[in-house]
């Protein structure tokens, strides 16, 4: 049995994932990045691989692809694939009856539209501003005295809308900070805060061709409030994936690894 590995480096998270010849995944491994993304590489797919018995070393590995922010960074990869395509292919494989993405990354947003191979039709990506990425995440959380967990919940408890009007995330920052310092409800200000990312997740929808179903790739996948946030906004059934929504770009990754590989055969 030969093995495919994907590794996705990104700006907060490192991400690994390790597939056998059908394409089951038999490892993944999240990280949280370092400043050096060769040493994260180099960590998470050293844990990946400590995951499959029958493998010693990376060098085990029949091919590696790596993608994401620092996709040049990965050690020994055979190639180096964008994190668009990565993502495409990572949904078809989790789901391939979906057509439509929103990724979230630590820094950016994408919108992404997906052909019936996996393959990127069109996209769309917003990498100037950092308000709606995970990095404004943090500051929210941070602002809330709450952990990404607790502030993804707080506004499904929201009885009303507490409207953020900053488009920046220094100054949303300073914003949500004065209006809790205001005791204003902080369940109405989170639903604030994750109805004005939904908005701008808008024009990400329709660049990628969205009409009834979406779903969102990405560790902010798995905040509920923006989730419910986005289906109010965008009037669109936000699907769940059966696989880590984090680990999409790591498994397309892995994906195309194992296609290159079996094709080398």
């Amino acid at each position: 049995m030969k093995y495919y590995g994907g590794c996705d480096s990104g700006s907060t998270y490192t991400k690994c994932v390790i597939l056998d010849e059908t394409g089951r995944m038999v490892s993944n491994v999240t990280l949280r990045s370092r400043i050096n993304a060769v040493l994260s590489c180099e960590d998470a797919i050293a844990q990946a691989v400590a995951q499959v018995p029958e493998l010693k070393s990376a060098m085990d590995l029949a091919y590696l692809v790596g993608t994401g922010y620092g996709r040049n960074k990965v050690p020994a990869a055979d190639e180096n694939i964008s994190e668009i395509s990565c993502h495409a292919m990572g949904v078809h494989v989790a789901d391939p009856s979906v057509k439509a993405i929103i990724d979230i990354g630590g820094q950016d947003v994408k919108g992404i539209a997906v052909d019936t191979d996996g393959t990127v039709l069109n996209f769309a990506m917003n990498d100037k501003c950092a308000a709606g990425t995970g990095r404004f995440y943090e500051a929210m959380a941070r602002a809330f005295e709450m952990d990404l967990t607790e502030f993804s919940q707080l506004s499904l408890k929201a009885r009303n809308v507490i409207p953020i009007t900053a488009q920046c995330t220094v100054f949303a920052e300073s914003e949500v900070i004065s209006l809790v310092g205001e005791g204003k409800p902080m369940d109405e200000i989170a639903a604030g805060i994750q109805l004005s990312v939904a908005k701008r997740c808008f024009v990400m929808a329709k660049k990628a061709g969205a009409v009834d179903r979406i779903t969102l790739t990405g560790g902010c996948a798995k905040n509920a409030g923006l989730k419910a946030a986005i289906e109010k906004v965008l009037k669109l059934k936000v699907i769940d994936l059966p696989v880590d929504p984090q680990l999409i770009g790591a498994l397309g990754a892995a994906e195309f690894a194992r296609q290159k590989g079996m094709a080398q055969r």
